[in-house]
């Protein structure tokens, strides 16, 4: 996937989370089956998620001088969207949202399409050189390239779509 593509793709997921949450209606925007996350959870956590993305992206210097560069080949989307499901899939404390209110759903919403708009001025800046090259910490893969981060940064909403999906399938029982 080349640069334009997966910038494309990255905000294409992630506005089809948004346009599905925002059609939500209330009692299924905040409900909750067992010890699942409610659709608000999913859609804070999504954004927590992009929030330290949005910082890092702003200096190229940061980032080679905090976390390097690549030291193995550049895996494709499949390869990081099958190492990631490997994984225990458990979000870090610091990515793990409170209770949502429905009265905070458009917020929310309005701060992730704000998230996403910087994150997208920010990608311009790198060449598919330093997409590759450039690394960054995940906390259950460990170091991946930029363009690797956001290979799982789009697969992530979609994975969130489902999990909100799937919770939603006893309510309509």
């Amino acid at each position: 996937m080349n640069k334009q593509e997966l910038i494309k793709t990255f905000s294409d997921n992630h506005y089809t989370v948004i346009a599905y949450i925002q059609a939500l209606p209330e009692p299924h925007f905040s409900y909750r089956n067992h010890e699942k996350w409610t659709a608000g959870q999913q859609l804070k956590h999504i954004l927590l998620t992009l929030l330290p993305l949005s910082k890092v992206l702003q200096s190229k210097d940061y980032i080679a001088q905090k976390f390097g560069s690549l030291q193995r080949a550049t895996w494709d989307y499949d390869t990081v969207r099958n190492n990631y499901l490997k994984t225990s899939r458990q979000a870090p404390s610091q990515f793990l949202p409170e209770e949502i209110l429905p009265a905070q759903k458009e917020g929310l919403i309005a701060q992730l399409e704000e998230v996403l708009a910087t994150i997208n001025l920010l990608f311009v800046l790198y060449n598919e050189e330093e997409l590759d090259s450039l690394v960054l910490p995940h906390p259950l893969l460990g170091k991946l390239s930029i363009r690797e981060m956001f290979f799982l940064m789009s697969y992530h909403p979609l994975h969130h779509l489902n999990q909100i999906k799937e919770n939603l399938v006893s309510f309509n029982q």
